[in-house]
């Protein structure tokens, strides 16, 4: 099995890398593969609404990381963003990777597990944890719970370490995203995964 974790930050050695790295070495313990992205210190243009995706089966700005990264999605039984508070919000970058990738990729994400991991010095880190846990539900993906919201405190690696809760949520998240993918394995193998009804739109033009 395999993780694919998204870095909201432009600090490869910050906080969302230290909680990371955590969560990568229970997940490596438990026999499953990581791969961590970082997209906070990328140039990534913001969705258009151009449907062209529908046309191309990918994203028509072809020039940054969004596209590379839609085949690790495919792989993926895990997908976890992170992003330190920005103004109460996640990274305004993070934010323009996934609205691309996940809207332009042809990947079924149902019953594929999310977990979002967020990263602040004092305030701001719920509203933007609620924002980032957005992209799960719409997808059909199941959302990876902890002992505690998924966060750190700290402003460097070793705040994020001396916080021994937040490190303990990690380990914890890391636990229970491993069992969720193998249980929905286990349940995929048995019983194939729930059938979808045809997508409604609702419209309120009379």
């Amino acid at each position: 099995m395999k993780v694919l974790m998204i870095n909201g930050s432009p600090n490869p050695k910050g906080c969302i890398a230290t909680a990371f790295s955590i969560i990568a070495e229970e997940l490596e313990a438990a026999g499953v593969e990581s791969e961590q992205v970082m997209v906070g210190n990328k140039d990534i243009r913001g969705c258009i609404a151009c449907l062209k995706c529908r046309e191309l089966g990918k994203c028509v700005f072809d020039n940054d990381i969004v596209n590379e990264c839609a085949p690790k999605l495919a792989e993926a039984d895990g997908l976890i963003i992170g992003s330190p508070v920005y103004y109460g919000n996640p990274n305004g970058t993070v934010l323009s990777f996934m609205q691309r990738l996940l809207y332009s990729s042809a990947t079924d994400l149902r019953m594929k597990v999310g977990a979002s991991v967020v990263s602040c010095r004092r305030g701001g880190n719920s509203a933007t944890f609620e924002a980032l846990n957005q992209f799960f539900g719409i997808s059909g993906m199941p959302t990876v719970p902890s002992t505690y919201w998924n966060d750190v405190h700290g402003f460097s690696a070793d705040d994020v370490y001396a916080d021994e809760e937040g490190v303990q949520t990690m380990r914890n998240l890391a636990r229970n995203m491993v069992f969720m993918m193998r249980a929905i394995a286990d349940g995929r193998n048995a019983y194939g995964i729930p059938e979808r009804n045809k997508v409604t739109f609702t419209n309120f033009i009379r």
